[in-house]
């Protein structure tokens, strides 16, 4: 598989309390952080919040400057691109938000939200068939063409999800870069747009960066996955390696704190700030396996066929739990079924 997108040890700190009598705080919320995602590949960031996981789609997309490290994407080193040729390649990467609404300018028409990218990249030439480009991509994400008069607040949370989609796709991009796409819809409406990302990766062969810390919708439409904990990736593999056999105690853990699973996950121990984060593995203050000398020695990602973790006890630790289809999981799997198209459903397995 011929590699896209690759980022190599990226780094961003951030300062904080830069008060008049206090002094500034450094918080690391991305540290040597390494991936490559290929070409019409789905890669899924997995972690809690505040593990650096967003963090590192800004970097991927150069919409924040990372302090180390270098992305390449096809070839091209972004850190190295001037203004134009940044924007230029901006064509071929685009984000797509968690909040939609915030994302979507609500005093212009979707038709000027869709039309306004198609001319500022000379993709199409004369007014007709920048409208007629537009209708398209409405109707891609599953939209009625009378949408492009309205505004923003005149959809429902899914249907500007859809809007934010088309405007990404726009300029007809090889990446995109989603950001909790579904986490603030319902049920029902996640079913929808799981479907409709699915049906992109399918018919389009595009490239995605899933962030999201779901693993019902990860479980979905992930072909891998890297989970991250305190800003740094601590296990990645296959997404069915990583979600059937997981290799490293957080992973577990995270696995463990799904509906449905037979028990929950209990971490005791302090949560390590990402202000002073502790020497040695930074899970070991949490984890249930910790040594002497998990807590001095951190250990780098290694194992083979693919599936690699930060943990030197991976090959010591009890074999996990079977893991279980959660009942949200099987409700989203039902809901999808439902809306796909009918001649779909009647050959669908």
């Amino acid at each position: 598989m011929t590699v896209l997108l690759e980022a190599e040890g990226l780094a961003r700190t951030y300062r904080t309390g830069r008060r008049l009598l206090s002094r500034p705080r450094l918080v690391r919320a991305v540290r040597e952080v390494s991936l490559g995602i290929g070409r019409g590949e789905t890669l899924a960031l997995v972690g809690e919040s505040g593990c650096g996981k967003s963090t590192v789609g800004r970097l991927l997309l150069r919409l924040e400057e990372a302090d180390a490290g270098r992305i390449l994407f096809d070839g091209a080193d972004l850190g190295a691109l001037g203004p134009a040729a940044l924007r230029a390649l901006r064509r071929r990467m685009q984000p797509v938000f968690q909040d939609p609404y915030a994302s979507l300018d609500p005093r212009r028409r979707i038709r000027d939200v869709l039309e306004a990218p198609i001319r500022l990249h000379g993709l199409r030439v004369g007014a007709a068939a920048v409208r007629a480009r537009a209708e398209e991509l409405l109707a891609e994400v599953g939209l009625a063409p009378a949408g492009l008069a309205r505004f923003p607040h005149e959809f429902s949370g899914g249907q500007r999800q859809r809007v934010a989609i088309a405007r990404a796709l726009a300029v007809e991009p090889d990446l995109l870069v989603c950001d909790e796409p579904v986490s603030a819809l319902d049920v029902s409406v996640q079913a929808q747009v799981v479907n409709l990302l699915a049906d992109l990766i399918r018919e389009l062969g595009l490239t995605f960066v899933l962030i999201s810390h779901d693993l019902g919708v990860v479980r979905q439409i992930a072909d891998r996955i890297a989970v991250m904990y305190l800003g740094r990736i601590v296990e990645e593999g296959p997404a069915e390696d990583v979600l059937r056999a997981p290799r490293h105690p957080y992973t577990r853990a995270l696995l463990a704190a799904v509906p449905g699973q037979g028990g929950r996950a209990v971490l005791e121990g302090d949560v390590p700030s990402p202000v002073s984060p502790p020497p040695g593995c930074r899970f070991h203050t949490r984890c249930p396996f910790a040594e002497p000398s998990c807590r001095t020695t951190e250990q780098a990602l290694a194992g083979g066929a693919g599936h690699r973790a930060a943990c030197h006890l991976q090959a010591a630790l009890p074999p996990p739990a079977p893991l279980r289809e959660a009942p949200g999981d099987a409700r989203l799997r039902r809901l999808q079924s439902f809306f796909l198209p009918t001649t779909a459903r009647e050959t669908a397995p």
